[in-house]
Order: C-alpha cells, then sequence, then structure tokens
C-alpha cells in the first residue's frame, strides 16, 4: 500500500540569512519616513504647546515598548545557564554595540530627521556600506572581489554628489568649499557608529543568543539616550512621557522598526558575510526614497536622483562581484572534490592496473 504524496510546501522550512537580512533592509528602509510620520500626527495631537510625538520620545519610549515586547518574546532565555556561558569579552562587546548601534546612532539619525528631508538621510546614510566593507576587510579579513570594492566606490560617490548638489539651505555649515548641513553630518556620524557596531557583533557576538542580544542592546541603549537627552535637553523634554496618545502609537513602532527589524538583521547576520549584509542594505535608500514619496509626499530632488542612479550602478556591480565569488568558490570545491576523489582511487589501487 502506498502512502498518499504529500503536498509541496508553500514556505521552506528553514528561512535563509539573506532573507532575514532583506526583510529587515526593507523595515529600515521605511524607518525615517514612518518616524516623521508620526511626529506629524503628534503636531495635530498638541499637549498644551509640546507634540507628545516628538522625536526623542519616539525613540524612548519607542525602544521600551520594544523592550517589553522583546522580554515577553525572548525573557526566557535570560536564565543563569545561559548567561554563565557568557564570557566578559561577550558582555564588553555587548556594551559597545548597545552604545553605538543602540543609543549614539539613534539619537544622531533622529536629531538629523529634525534637520533635513529623509530622502537626505536615506542617501547619505549609504556612507555605512562601503565603510563597513572596508573594516570587514581590513578587521575580520574577508575576501571581498573587485566588483564589490568598485561597486562600493560607486555608491560612494552617488553619496558625495547627493550632499554637494543639494541647494543651499538654512543652518548650512562651509567645510573645504563644500556645503554639508548640519543634518547630513550628523547622518553621517551616525552611520559610522552603525558601521561600527556591525563590525564588533560580527567579530566577537555571532555566537550570542538572539535573546540576550536583543534585549541587553536595547535596555542599554535606551537608558543611555535617556540620560544624554536630560543632559543635553532637560527634564523638560520628556514631560509627555506618559501619554496614552503616545504609547498606543509606540507599541506599533516599536513592534515593527525595532523588535522585527533588529531580530531579522541580527539572525541574518549571524549566517551571512559581511559583503553580503552590506550588498542588501545598499537597497535601503530605494525603499526610503518610495517610503517617503507614498507616506510623506516628498518627491526626490534632482540631486536625489543623480546619486541615487549612482548608487544603483553600485548595486549592480556589487552583485556582479559576489555572483563571481560565489561561482569561484563552487568551482574551487568541485575541483577539490575530483582531486580528492582521484587521490582516494589511486590509495586503492584503481589507477594503474
Amino acid at each position: 500500500m502506498t502512502r498518499p504524496k504529500r503536498p509541496p510546501r508553500l514556505i521552506p522550512k528553514t528561512i535563509s540569512g539573506q532573507t532575514y537580512l532583506w526583510l529587515a533592509m526593507l523595515i529600515f528602509g521605511a524607518s525615517s519616513a514612518v518616524t516623521r510620520k508620526l511626529t506629524e500626527i503628534g503636531a495635530q495631537h498638541f499637549m498644551g504647546s509640546r507634540n507628545p510625538i516628538s522625536l526623542c520620545n519616539v525613540l524612548f519610549v519607542g525602544n521600551l515598548c520594544a523592550l517589553i515586547l522583546l522580554i515577553l518574546i525572548y525573557g526566557r532565555q535570560w536564565n543563569k545557564t545561559t548567561l554563565n556561558q557568557l564570557s566578559k569579552k561577550d558582555w564588553v562587546s555587548l556594551t559597545a554595540v548597545a552604545t553605538l548601534s543602540g543609543a549614539l546612532a539613534p539619537g544622531l539619525i533622529f536629531q538629523a530627521l529634525a534637520l533635513t528631508g529623509v530622502n537626505n538621510i536615506t542617501l547619505v546614510g549609504r556612507l555605512e556600506p562601503p565603510l563597513t566593507l572596508v573594516l570587514s576587510i581590513w578587521l575580520l579579513s574577508e575576501r571581498v572581489h573587485l566588483w564589490e570594492i568598485a561597486g562600493a566606490i560607486a555608491a560612494f560617490v552617488g553619496v558625495i554628489l547627493t550632499i554637494i548638489l543639494q541647494p543651499p539651505q538654512e543652518a548650512m555649515m562651509n567645510m573645504g568649499g563644500l556645503s554639508l548641513g548640519i543634518g547630513e553630518l550628523l547622518a553621517v556620524a551616525g552611520s559610522v557608529a552603525v558601521s561600527a557596531s556591525t563590525i564588533i557583533g560580527k567579530k566577537y557576538l555571532t555566537q550570542v543568543p538572539l535573546g540576550i542580544y536583543s534585549i541587553f542592546r536595547t535596555a542599554l541603549g535606551t537608558v543611555i539616550f535617556f540620560f544624554l537627552a536630560l543632559i543635553l535637553y532637560g527634564r523638560n523634554h520628556f514631560a509627555d512621557v506618559l501619554s496614552p496618545f503616545l504609547w498606543q502609537w509606540m507599541f506599533v513602532y516599536g513592534g515593527l522598526i525595532v523588535v522585527v527589524g533588529q531580530s531579522f538583521w541580527i539572525k541574518g547576520l549571524k549566517t551571512s558575510t559581511v559583503s553580503m549584509a552590506t550588498l542588501i542594505g545598499s537597497f535601503s535608500p530605494i525603499a526610503g526614497i518610495l517610503a517617503a514619496y507614498l507616506v510623506l509626499g516628498e518627491v526626490p530632488t534632482l540631486a536625489q536622483y543623480i546619486g541615487g542612479s549612482l548608487i544603483l550602478l553600485g548595486i549592480a556591480l556589487s552583485q556582479l562581484g559576489i555572483r563571481h565569488k560565489t561561482h569561484s568558490k563552487l568551482a574551487f570545491a568541485k575541483v577539490n572534490s575530483m582531486q580528492t576523489q582521484q587521490q582516494v582511487e589511486t590509495n586503492m589501487g584503481f589507477k594503474g592496473i
């Protein structure tokens, strides 16, 4: 008696690291537009003379909501047995990542959002992939194809042109003949912080459980940001932090952008190379500009079209390099397999008979 055939799986049994990275990239790409939209919603519901959904409240309360959800999802991983397996180096690396990507980078990006357009931040943030690629070659000894380097350079040039070709704006500063807005400079600093945290996480934290990684990063990053904001802006800056209107929106924001996006990125990075993460991350300007248009109605400028086109060219070149590298690895593995088989046959006396 033959058993009936099972229907084919519609969903793969395991999800690849690249898939997680792509999903995270789509979420992160739309995050700036969503954040700006939330602040506009808050501006329609002023409490006194204050916007309850200010950028600082989005980051602080959004992270608190995300932390609550993370504890509910991953709280069981925080047990004595698992924690005892972590070394001092693990905790130092976790602290560095939490400071850089959990507090410093989002704080800089959110401040930049208050000073310049979402599309500018999206494109300027593409300094992160080439920087991450250089650091991965230098610190992780990762092998990178020449086309990947060419792609990173093209993306970098696209970012520079986006900055240079912007029309004059308020709050500009002159640096060596190039006009750079303060918002763009803050976005650059945020990209450097994210790049450094990516390298640290890839080098030292691939074996740390996702729940411990996510909860520690979110909790410490939130605490650091809170005290920095108190020093820079004062207590009154968080006057509306207990607003129910704020919290209901922040559970949506924290759950989607922070919990889902961050978890997907960390999980994908654990099983992917930095060059692959860099390539996938390079697509976020496209998602970001599209989200800015659909959510905010921001039409791309000529400078953004030019810079975005070069970024797309860089992505294509990087993809070409990754394909060449993959084919080379497969060919090398095939040659090794054939040589091993021939050696086995020779040792067994099958040759020369």
